[in-house]
């Protein structure tokens, strides 16, 4: 599967389409948890998706390509994290109040998860919501296996910490009233 762009037929138009439909929120989730930021965000999915309609290389399939988009989301937000001009020019609070969620345990664990610095959020975000073993992780953050189960751990730990802390003082809320 390719999608080199010179003398583009209508099927490869639809294959790129297709292909954006369906690794869009992925791209944006990966691009989201490393800056936080709704525009930027965008902005780095863009940039993915223009280098993935200029690349001339075939994907093995269809994983391949999922890896390819992902990692080249990695490099984008790192590009991006990296350079002189970057700003947030949103808040995170801004954000989640578009976001909907099912139950307060569900918002409690994306605040607590984006409160974590970035070495351990990108981890967490492909090990858990994506379902990439730690192998491939480390690949797609230029790591070794190692620090990502490391980064694991204590990401896991911080999120307990946090987690226990709130629940404490929703406990103590409870009781005062």
């Amino acid at each position: 599967m390719h999608f080199r762009r010179q003398g583009v037929d209508a099927a490869e138009n639809e294959k790129f389409a297709e292909c954006v439909e369906k690794y869009t929120d992925s791209v944006y989730r990966v691009a989201f948890h490393s800056c936080k930021n709704p525009a930027d965000s965008e902005d780095i999915v863009q940039n993915v998706f223009l280098k993935l309609y200029r690349e001339t290389k075939e994907f093995e399939s269809e994983e391949h390509l999922r890896r390819w988009l992902l990692r080249v989301a990695v490099n984008e937000s790192k590009k991006l994290l990296g350079s002189a001009w970057f700003r947030r020019s949103a808040p995170l609070e801004e954000y989640a109040e578009t976001l909907e969620f099912e139950t307060p345990e569900e918002s409690e664990l994306f605040f607590a998860v984006m409160a974590l610095p970035k070495k351990y959020r990108v981890p967490v975000y492909l090990f858990y919501y994506e379902d990439y073993p730690v192998k491939e992780v480390a690949v797609m953050c230029g790591l070794k296996e190692s620090t990502v189960q490391t980064r694991l751990q204590r990401a896991r730990e911080k999120l307990r910490q946090t987690l226990q802390k709130q629940e404490r003082k929703g406990e103590s809320r409870h009781e005062a009233q």
